[in-house]
């Protein structure tokens, strides 16, 4: 039976906790239109390893927010809420992989799809067909755990990965496009020591302000022993943003200047704080809208919404490890502190142990979908959707799992319709039913 529950967000306690036999239960609240800007006035700032261009040469990366009302009324603009609760889909297979793990459309409009151990590959979108082999770091990372080639990015410059390393350290690189389209020459941005050999993060986005996010994990353990998602002097715990400019003689990248920490204070890069394994992210490709998952400790999962009008969510402390979903886990609600927006819990109906997001459909293929963000669990590998079209948060169960299991990524293809990925093998198109 099709699970439908209207839930509303972010200011207020959004789920009541669940027995293992219990209905999900739903507190009402109310989209939060608002973003708290945090800054920390401290001394001893440090970059990341890696050269990186001075913060005085950088141009502002918000020079005009997204405007309120068009965002708006982007939203207005996705179905109503009876077609979105009443969507009916199913899948249809793509290709099988050596566990598919993101997708990114090039710029020439060729589909290129990561596997885990660090092939970028083609893949025509309507027949699956296999094509070349664009990138191959099958030598530079092993793939056991929560490590690999993790995730994918690319501007019409450049390819952007993010994997780790033999040593098990992040690393992430740009490779330029050549005069065909293809990865090319290659250019380190970022490296990054990793403690634990778990929370490695993984997710990168291209925003519409034209910077690279960059999700990093808390470093690993059980409840960030390293206290580390509230401590501004680390990239671990983060979503790191700057500017790539791979093939500039200045340097890859520059620091955007209105990033909370670009003067002093904390590690300039970043952007955010409070996150403990940010798997996912994605921006709306209408709205803006930011977008993320963050995989949680022992409870809830959880998906924050920061709106673009609101500069999503820049200076933003996401709660880890002080809270876990909306609820304490071992402090005080941080300052500047931003409930998501949705959470599920690792008991009841709508359960699992690891969310992975997520997009928001702006596909042609499904009306009742647009503008949905679409998501799902790694360990369970249903498929869920919220609206927030209403200014009410919607959950929809879509009633889809991923076959195989091991659901771990949302992408879009050539064609701008929703596909999901599973480190089983499959990669699927959503289509209406």
């Amino acid at each position: 039976m099709r699970r439908l529950a209207a839930v509303l967000a972010a200011t207020m306690v959004l789920a009541i906790a669940c027995g293992a036999d219990d209905e999900p239960g739903f507190a009402s609240l109310t989209v939060n239109t608002t973003v708290p800007q945090v800054t920390v006035a401290a001394d001893g700032a440090e970059g990341l390893s890696g050269d990186r261009a001075d913060t005085g040469d950088a141009e502002p990366s918000i020079d005009e927010p997204a405007d309120a009302a068009a965002a708006t009324a982007a939203r207005s603009d996705a179905a109503d809420t009876a077609a979105f609760r009443s969507v009916d889909l199913t899948i249809e297979r793509v290709v099988e992989l050596e566990s598919p793990i993101d997708a990114v459309v090039a710029p020439n409009g060729e589909w290129w799809i990561a596997e885990r151990a660090g092939r970028v590959i083609v893949v025509d979108p309507d027949s699956g067909t296999v094509g070349d082999t664009v990138l191959d770091l099958d030598d530079e990372t092993s793939s056991g755990g929560e490590r690999g080639l993790l995730g994918l990015a690319i501007d019409d410059d450049a390819l952007y990965v993010n994997y780790t390393d033999r040593r098990g350290d992040t690393r992430i690189e740009a490779f330029l496009l050549d005069e065909t389209g293809r990865p090319g020459q290659r250019v380190v941005l970022l490296t990054l020591e990793q403690p634990f050999g778990n929370h490695n993060g993984g997710a990168l986005a291209i925003g519409p302000d034209g910077h690279l996010y960059v999700g990093v994990g808390d470093g690993g353990g059980s409840g960030d022993p390293l206290g580390a998602g509230q401590d501004p002097g680390t990239a671990l715990g983060t979503i790191l943003r700057i500017d790539p400019t791979p093939a500039a003689p200045s340097g890859p990248y520059a620091i955007p200047t209105d990033n909370p920490f670009a003067g002093e204070g904390g590690i300039p890069e970043t952007f955010l704080i409070g996150v403990r394994n940010p798997w996912r992210m994605s921006f709306d490709s209408a709205t803006g809208d930011f977008w993320i998952a963050d995989v949680g400790q022992d409870h809830w999962e959880e998906v924050t919404l920061l709106l673009g009008a609101n500069g999503w969510g820049l200076g933003t402390n996401l709660g880890w490890n002080l809270r876990e979903g909306t609820e304490a886990f071992r402090g005080e609600r941080p300052e500047g502190n931003v409930d998501p927006v949705f959470v599920y819990s690792h008991t009841g109906e709508v359960g699992g142990c690891s969310i992975t997001g997520g997009e928001v459909y702006r596909g042609d293929a499904i009306p009742g979908l647009v503008g949905a963000y679409v998501f799902g669990d790694y360990c369970t590998s249903d498929l869920w959707a919220i609206s927030v079209a209403s200014g009410e948060v919607v959950f929809v169960d879509l009633d889809i799992s991923m076959p195989g299991g091991k659901l771990v990524d949302f992408s879009v293809d050539p064609n701008g319709e929703l596909v999901a990925l599973s480190l089983s093998g499959a990669v699927v198109r959503l289509v209406p039913a």
